[in-house]
């Protein structure tokens, strides 16, 4: 156990002492609150044609909607956790240091994991205020904006999912073990294969395509759009069971390539 928390405590150092790690935070940050602020906007504007007054809208729905695009710049943060150390030949030092293969792999997730989260929810917050002042401004009025205390909850399962996703990718990493092929992975999985899978309309692939990680997120999250104008087909339990699935498979897979190859 002495030998993991050492483990931690070294990848801890390490992805504070590099620059991209808070470049990728900062623009995390960045697309959060532009992005939470233009969908905001845009889905109020459209309630209110729909409905007129009196339609109720809350800050955390454009917070989650906002997360299909912040999650690249976490993958792009988590992704060069690993594949930064293939790159420049410091692995070598970190397997000497640590050569259980498993105890660097479980280290680098236990960082990635919690340091995710907190930029989720942070970033998710600042976003969140952020749509609320917005959607409070009079261009908007007859909207009802709920109160800004009810978007902890979409707070807390956008850090969750992202974490969880950042987590996922140190295991791609460990598999794929360049950043080329590590990021061509992940977003294959997470944006091209779900949208190639609906766009055939085939009811076998709609429903498989609901199970990859990014539908299994929004459903976890509450949100019940599957961008086909129907709804996601399971509960928010369903949903942090499947992308719990994607996350351990993807890091039983980096063990996997991890103990069997060479760095």
């Amino acid at each position: 156990m002495s030998t993991l928390w050492q483990a931690v405590g070294a990848e801890w150092g390490k992805l504070w002492s590099v620059r991209s790690t808070w470049w990728c935070l900062a623009g995390a940050l960045a697309l959060m609150v532009l992005s939470a602020i233009t969908l905001g906007g845009a889905t109020a504007t459209e309630a209110l044609r729909e409905g007129g007054a009196g339609v109720r809208m809350t800050a955390g729905e454009p917070v989650v909607s906002a997360t299909s695009f912040v999650q690249f710049a976490m993958v792009a943060a988590a992704m060069l956790v690993i594949t930064s150390e293939y790159a420049s030949g410091s692995i070598r030092v970190t397997l000497q240091a640590t050569p259980a293969r498993g105890v660097v792999l479980a280290a680098k997730a236990l960082v990635v994991g919690p340091v995710m989260f907190a930029a989720g929810v942070v970033s998710g917050a600042v976003a969140a205020a952020s749509v609320q002042a917005v959607l409070s401004a009079d261009v908007f009025g007859g909207l009802v904006v709920a109160p800004i205390g009810e978007v902890v909850p979409d707070l807390l399962g956008a850090g969750a999912y992202l974490a969880l996703v950042s987590v996922m990718t140190v295991g791609a990493g460990a598999v794929m073990r360049s950043a080329a092929g590590t990021l061509t992975v992940v977003f294959m999985l997470l944006m091209g294969l779900p949208l190639l899978l609906l766009m055939t309309g085939a009811p076998v692939a709609l429903d498989a395509s609901m199970r990859l990680p990014t539908f299994a997120g929004l459903a976890f999250m509450g949100s019940t759009d599957n961008l086909t104008g129907g709804p996601i087909p399971y509960s928010a339990g369903e949903g942090l069971a499947w992308l719990l699935a994607w996350t351990a498979v993807a890091l039983a897979a980096g063990y996997a390539v991890l103990r069997r190859r060479d760095a």
